[in-house]
Parts: structure tokens; sequence; C-alpha cells
């Protein structure tokens, strides 16, 4: 940084900085030194102005504090389009190095300077949160902009949660837009007060709009633990709301909650919801619960479900394992087909090896297409070399002569020359 620069441009910030940071209600405005620059110097090139403020963007983005702030300042004292940007920068670099007077009298002359500009939205924000990581009182019931308030209840609820709680159920209950009611909630619900976890149980229990409820439901199941947790289950068990109960559903899976997961699969009444337990718990990689289901099952169309949630979840030895010995043709058929659309080299052994040990032509035609669906040529080659039923070689070749598949094509070749 150009030592001389600097101390030209801190001099009239620092008369109106002593002798400590700016009270919160009103910072002294700083000189407008931009105008004292551009009095003393020609309009830079654009050009290079534009070099300067990217470089000074890189810097941020490896947070080289120092070679950002060198950067900005030039792109300042140039004058020029960007310099509104490159002061709120300047403070945002300032900030992160701790030098929050600083960053403070850089938001201060943003704000005189360039009073219509496109950034003093963010500039505020970041001067709320610069104040109260300086420790200065910040009042966002004083605050005009919901956007800001929001902000300054945020930074509240981390030192004084008693305060902020209360602000934030005043929020929600007030005529804001959705957005921000969100990002209320979602602020509320990272909160470790009892208060605020009974504030965001309640909403997800449904005291508040619809679509904040779904909200509610699913930050409690981003946050996890034991309290959200039961919280979801009292909702699930209050409700009849068919979308609330699988938005809890859902939340159960994000949180990792095989034990609700199960307990619902099992209990649920309605095949809709008993189905999406089911689903997430495929999804959740909970095999053994889904193995559990599946042989205490009597209905067949619920085994199914179990059967494409295991393949959800991947587990092809229990899916081989229904394949080979179920007695259900339909769920035997359902088992094959989810190890053809699960792809691999493993199920292509698998399928290939229930292909040799099973005699029923309808069994292997159902091979045969699982085999097609994973684009396994070599495998089907192999079984057409091998099979002596016309009908059912016929159909390998079938499948084969469409495949775009190298194996194909020299085995369909093979036959021609014969």
């Amino acid at each position: 940084m150009n030592f001389k620069r600097w101390t030209l441009w801190m001099l009239p910030i620092a008369a109106a900085l002593v002798p400590a940071l700016p009270p919160a209600a009103c910072a002294p405005a700083p000189q407008d030194y931009l105008a004292q620059e551009r009095g003393r110097r020609p309009r830079a090139d654009e050009g290079r102005e534009e070099r300067a403020y990217e470089r000074g963007k890189k810097a941020l983005d490896e947070n080289r504090w120092d070679q950002a702030l060198a950067a900005f300042d030039g792109v300042v004292q140039m004058g020029g389009s960007r310099a509104d940007g490159a002061l709120y920068w300047k403070a945002y670099a300032l900030n992160k190095q701790g030098q929050r007077s600083e960053a403070l009298a850089a938001l201060g002359a943003l704000q005189k300077s360039f009073p219509s500009s496109r950034w003093l939205k963010e500039a505020k924000a970041l001067d709320v949160e610069v104040r109260q990581a300086a420790g200065q009182p910040v009042a966002p019931e004083k605050e005009p902009d919901e956007e800001l308030k929001l902000i300054a209840i945020n930074g509240l609820l981390n030192s004084d949660p008693e305060r902020a709680v209360p602000l934030l159920e005043k929020f929600l209950a007030g005529n804001q837009s959705p957005r921000l009611k969100e990002r209320a909630l979602f602020v509320l619900t990272q909160s470790g007060s009892s208060r605020a976890r009974e504030v965001v149980a309640q909403i997800a229990k449904g005291t508040s709009s619809p679509d904040l409820q779904i909200k509610a439901i699913n930050y409690l199941g981003v946050f996890g633990g034991k309290a959200n947790g039961k919280f979801l289950a009292d909702v699930y068990a209050s409700s009849s709301d068919a979308a609330v109960k699988r938005t809890v559903l859902h939340s159960f899976m994000v949180s990792g909650d095989r034990e609700r997961l199960l307990a619902a699969a099992k209990s649920e009444t309605a095949p809709e919801l008993r189905g999406e337990a089911i689903h997430q718990l495929g999804v959740l990689g909970a095999q053994n619960e889904l193995w559990e289901l599946y042989q205490a099952e009597s209905e067949v169309t619920v085994k199914e479900k179990l059967l494409h949630a295991m393949f959800v979840g991947g587990n092809v030895d229990r899916l081989a394992e229904v394949a080979r010995s179920e007695k259900d043709p339909k769920l035997r058929a359902a088992a094959i087909h989810s190890l053809g659309i699960s792809g691999g080299r493993r199920t292509g052994e698998t399928l290939s090896s229930l292909y040799e040990s099973d005699k029923d032509p309808s069994i292997r035609r159902q091979i045969i297409q699982a085999l097609f669906v994973q684009s396994n040529a070599r495998a089907l080659v192999d079984l057409a070399k091998k099979e002596m039923d016309p009908a059912l070689k016929k159909e390998i070749v079938s499948k084969l002569s469409i495949m775009h598949s190298k194996e194909a094509t020299e085995y369909l070749m093979e036959i021609l020359n014969k």
C-alpha cells in the first residue's frame, strides 16, 4: 500500500474519529475527500479502474486483506464509476482486519459522497454488523428498514436472547414479506433459547401461515437434535394434513431419525404416507429397517415399495436375495428390474447368475430385459452363446441388434459369418 497516499486519505477521517468510535446514533460524516481527489487528478482510465477493482475482489476471495485495501484505495482515488463499490469493499476488508472505526469511516464516506448509490443498502447492513462487532448498542426497534432490523436482531440474539426472541416473535406476527419471515424463522430456529424453541414448535404445529409452518418443520429437521425430533413427532401425531405429515417424514430423514421413520412405516394407516415413510428410509440408507419391514409385510404393493426403497439405498444384496428366493412372481420381477436399473458390474454378474440358475422362461426374459436396461452387452453375448432355447436366444439377439456396443457388433458379425 502507498503510505503517503494512505496518510493523505486518512487525515480528514482521523479528525472525525477522535477520540474513539462514533456513537451509534450519528457518526460524524467524513470530509468529501473524493471531491478533493477529483479536483487534483484527471479522470482515470476506465480500463485501469476496472482492472484495479477486479484485482481487489480477487484479493478478497483469497483473504489477502492488505492487498485488497491497496487495490480499492486506488479505485477510490480514481473517482470513477467504481468508487462507491470500492468504498464498500474497503470497509468490508477493514472490518475483516478488525479495524472497525476505519470501516465505519469508509461506510460514512460512501453514504455522504454517493447518496444515490446502489451500494447503500449493503453498506447499511455492514454498518450494523460492524457496530455490533465493536460493542456499540444497536436498537433493532428503531431501525425503519425491515431487512436491517432483522440483521440487527440476529446480532442481538447472540448477546441478549431474552430481548431478541420477543422481537422475532413480533416480526413473525407482522406484515413483512414471506421471504423476510422465513429468514426471521431461520434465525429463531438457531437460537439455544427455550422460548425460541417453543415459538418454532408452535409455528410448526400450525399457529402461523401454512407456508411458514412447512418452513418451520423443514428447519427443525435441518438442525436436528432430540428436542427437535420430539417437536416433529408431536406435529405428526397432532396433524391431519397429509402435506404436513409428508414434510415431517422428510424432516425425519434429514435429521437421520430412523426410529421415528420406522415407527411411521409400521403404524401409518394411510397408504400414501406409509409409502413416503418407506421411501425416506431408503433415502436414509436404513437397509436393516427396510428388510425387517419386508419380512413382516404381507401386502404385495407395500413390498414393492420396500423393494424400490432398497434400490434407492443401493442394497443389491437384498434385491438379489429376493430375486432368487421370493415366491411371488410379481415381487421377483420387481427385484430383477431394480437390479437392472442399479447398473454396475456387480449387478450384471448377479443377474447372469440368476439366469443360469432359474429355468423359468418368464424370469429369464425379465433378466434379459434388465441386462438390456443396464446396457450390459457383454453379459447378453455370454448368455446368447450358451442359450439353447431358440426363442430366448432370438430375444437376446434382438436386444443386441439395437445396442451400440463393440461386443454386440462383433457377436452379430460372428452370427452372420457362420
